[in-house]
């Protein structure tokens, strides 16, 4: 019997992006309740925190191999979630305005039936452009900021906030699909494979 390939995320974006490569997968999101440990270090904590997301989803699943990710933004020594308020994602904006970050997204796959698990993590550096405080606010107005890691989105109007970037594109936003596609083929699934 063939295992069925689950997403454990409500991400439409990474939702998109495995349909980008032709992954055949159906979506369960994972309840994990996130608590951020002190102590570890951005790409450990991004691991780990994609190892629970999995480990949720998996546990409800006999012949499946399970995918998740957590992404997040490393400004200096914070770690930015995704801002809740206007009020957050102008503080956001305004941190990361004219200054370079780090955006860290930690992914994990479990085949349920071998019980083989691979974490792993990426880390794309982000240039942001000095932005005006009438620009900031122009860019809030459109709600894109809201719900999004460093409150911009990279693949939208958040696109023009963005000087350069050093890594993986796709990775700013939510899933490395080259590292992700190298790892799978650990599980035996090649996405180009003719």
């Amino acid at each position: 019997m063939k295992k069925i390939i689950i997403l454990a995320s409500a991400s439409p974006r990474r939702q998109e992006l495995l349909e980008k490569i032709g992954l055949r997968f159906e979506v369960e999101p994972s309840n994990y309740v996130e608590d951020t440990p002190s102590g570890l270090e951005p790409h450990e904590l991004a691991r780990q925190i994609s190892r629970e997301k999995a480990k949720v989803v998996a546990r409800k699943h006999k012949n499946a191999v399970v995918i998740a990710a957590d992404t997040f933004i490393v400004f200096g020594d914070q770690i930015l979630g995704k801002p809740h308020t206007t009020i957050e994602a102008r503080e956001m904006l305004k941190t990361l305005s004219g200054q370079s970050h780090s955006v860290i997204t930690g992914f994990s796959i479990i085949d349920t039936e071998t019980e083989k698990t691979l974490s792993e993590s990426v880390e794309t550096k982000v240039y942001i452009k000095k932005m005006t405080r009438a620009e900031i606010d122009t860019y809030i107005k459109s709600k894109e900021p809201l719900d999004k890691a460093g409150a911009y989105a990279i693949q939208g109007l958040g696109a023009v906030i963005v000087e350069k970037i050093e890594g993986d594109y796709f990775n700013v936003i939510g899933l490395p699909l080259s590292a992700l596609t190298e790892a799978l083929k650990q599980f035996g699934i090649n996405i180009l494979q003719g």
